[in-house]
């Protein structure tokens, strides 16, 4: 799954999207780690959360979008890179789907959801998102990403 499309700010909010009733955090956690992510338009650097970095294999909690992307399914990256060069040029929402291929064998399953904005002549630009990676058994019986 691989989807850009036009931001428009303008747009009203579905009724009671924001109520925190509809949403159960404890519910995401049980099946999902999920952390933001931001990324600068004018300096390349994407800054990470702890696990985000850490299940990217990353030493570092910033890093350019190819360090980002080495550990992605290889068949992934082209649209990956269209994806974020699209969002680097005009104000869109995204998301992806692919697997992270892991060092050790394992292969854990992320889910990103983003928005790019500040297109203007004063600004280069931002990305901010959200990475989800669900709590999958691999295929190997071990499990990858454990709740705490």
């Amino acid at each position: 799954m691989f989807k850009i499309a036009r931001t428009n700010a303008a747009a009203p909010l579905m009724p009671g999207s924001l109520d925190i009733s509809n949403h159960d955090p404890e519910m995401l956690a049980q099946f999902s780690i999920s952390e933001t992510w931001v990324g600068d338009l004018s300096s390349g650097v994407i800054r990470l959360k702890e696990w985000s970095a850490l299940l990217h294999g990353l030493p570092a909690r910033e890093c350019g979008l190819l360090s980002l992307m080495r550990c992605y399914d290889p068949k992934d990256h082209d649209h990956i890179l269209e994806l974020f060069e699209q969002a680097a040029t005009l104000s869109s929402s995204f998301c992806f789907s692919t697997t992270i291929m892991m060092s050790n064998g394992f292969r854990q399953p992320l889910f990103c959801m983003g928005e790019s904005n500040g297109h203007d002549d004063a600004n280069h630009g931002s990305m901010l998102g959200v990475f989800i990676f669900p709590r999958f058994k691999t295929n190997t019986g071990g499990e990858f990403a454990r709740r705490q």
